[in-house]
């Protein structure tokens, strides 16, 4: 009998022997490649928040005192300027009056107050550069390192490098925006050629039935028993199909799914159900507030996932683009659209960092905050910004992270990375670094090339590593 057979058939009173058989000298469950995690690593989990849209770093975090003297003159930085969807309008500083906080002095907007109060925690990196202004392919790279489709995103390489810490909770856990998926939709966390087992799991907290189809609907036919029985008989029939396709992990992945799809039935509603946290806490999140309140929910159960033993949880805010604006991609009107997606993703991002500091887990936990690009320092039409792949804003906190911190700058005008011009690759190398991998030894080789998280570029970015 394999041990899967006998976890399947005396998993319930022996579940825990079989855990702990399972953990390694670090506490982490065995992972798929032969691939060693430095031992004194820092962080052992990534929470990702995802800034669907293009949110503009000149109204945020990149503090530009020269847009402020120019407003209403021209734009001019020398050359020719390259815009989306638009020509060129005049320099437009933000709606938003910029204030210095902490012992670091960061300048940050007073549309993010809450954020301005954890500065000696992040890292910031205001000199980010992507390879396209279009939203589609610019995510694509954040997410996976490729502007083009079929490669695996970052909690996918993660997962796969280091497996999983839980048993009863998938390794990556994805939480959109209920509004609906960004562009791409799930191909961003996506396994591509990777085992179809290092996807990442939807949970929607704020639906009826967060995770489909993990419960039958209403019925009189099924029982405990029946349940027990069919899904006995499936797992059999999947093993004896895998046992002729040898290779197709695929197969192997349904099965896993379905194993612990039997164990989610059992944590999920445990983890979802928030109904236990003190009232503090959820106003911390601001459950309190309509305008917080959903993208708080998400922070907090992302905390609560992250504290379980789950890996990688990825939160998005901000869907695909409608009318009014559901995202960050603030062409028509900046002050009102941004305040919107600015308010509501605030509050909750600061609680969840302070939230974790306060239980220990900021230590082994990376926060990263990041969006697909930036927007201009000119106006489009009167009220909007268009697309700047040129430079924008990412941040990280937590795990091993130097806080209080600014690597690289962009021009007076925010419009061009100007100093350590930073790639998602560089970001990538470095999140690993801190999760103890070497990102060019994290290889898997596809169609006859060695690919990684990195392609053939990245270093560790030393000056925010504590």
């Amino acid at each position: 009998m394999n041990r899967r057979d006998f976890l399947w058939q005396y998993g319930g009173g022996l579940g825990g022997i079989a855990l702990a058989a399972l953990l390694g000298d670090d506490g982490l469950l065995a992972h798929t490649p032969s691939l060693a995690r430095r031992a004194n690593a820092p962080a052992k989990r990534v929470v990702q928040l995802f800034m669907s849209g293009a949110a503009s770093q000149c109204d945020t975090f990149d503090y530009k005192p020269a847009l402020i003297r120019r407003n209403g003159q021209a734009f001019d930085p020398g050359g020719r300027v390259e815009l989306f969807q638009s020509n060129p309008g005049h320099v437009m500083q933000s709606p938003w009056r910029w204030r210095q906080h902490g012992q670091c002095g960061k300048w940050i907007s007073d549309l993010l107050p809450h954020i301005a109060s954890c500065v000696d925690d992040i890292a910031f990196i205001p000199s980010m550069v992507s390879r396209s202004n279009v939203h589609g392919p610019a995510t694509f790279m954040q997410n996976t390192g490729f502007v083009l489709p079929g490669f695996p995103s970052m909690g996918a390489w993660i997962t796969y490098g280091l497996g999983s810490m839980t048993d009863n909770l998938p390794a990556f856990v994805v939480i959109p925006d209920s509004r609906g998926y960004a562009p791409n939709g799930p191909a961003n966390w996506s396994s591509a050629f990777l085992p179809a087992s290092n996807q990442g799991t939807t949970i929607r907290p704020s639906d009826r039935n967060p995770i489909f189809d993990l419960f039958p609907g209403p019925n009189t036919y099924i029982t405990p028993d029946s349940e027990r029985d069919g899904l006995r008989l499936l797992q059999e029939m999947n093993r004896r199909h895998a046992e002729t396709r040898p290779g197709d992990t695929r197969l192997e992945g349904r099965i896993q799914t379905y194993e612990l799809a039997a164990r989610l039935q059992l944590s999920a509603p445990e983890v979802l159900d928030i109904s236990g946290e003190t009232r503090e806490t959820q106003r911390l999140y601001g459950l309190d507030q309509p305008i917080t309140a959903e993208f708080g929910r998400h922070c907090l159960i992302a905390r609560r996932l992250l504290e379980r033993g789950v890996r990688f949880v990825q939160v998005w805010s901000g869907a695909d683009n409608g009318f009014p604006r559901r995202n960050w991609d603030s062409h028509e009107h900046l002050e009102r659209d941004h305040y919107d997606m600015g308010t509501s993703m605030d509050r909750p991002t600061a609680a969840l960092l302070q939230d974790l500091k306060r239980r220990g887990l900021l230590d082994d936990t990376i926060v990263m905050w990041t969006t697909e690009f930036g927007r201009m320092p000119c106006s489009q039409g009167s009220l909007g910004r268009d697309h700047n792949p040129f430079t924008f804003t990412t941040w990280l906190a937590g795990g091993g992270v130097k806080g209080g911190v600014t690597y690289g700058s962009s021009d007076e005008w925010s419009f061009r990375a100007a100093e350590h011009s930073t790639y998602c690759y560089d970001v990538h190398a470095t999140i690993l670094h801190l999760l103890g991998i070497d990102h060019t030894r994290l290889i898997f080789r596809h169609n006859g090339i060695d690919r990684r998280l990195t392609d053939v570029h990245g270093h560790v970015i030393d000056e925010i590593v504590a």
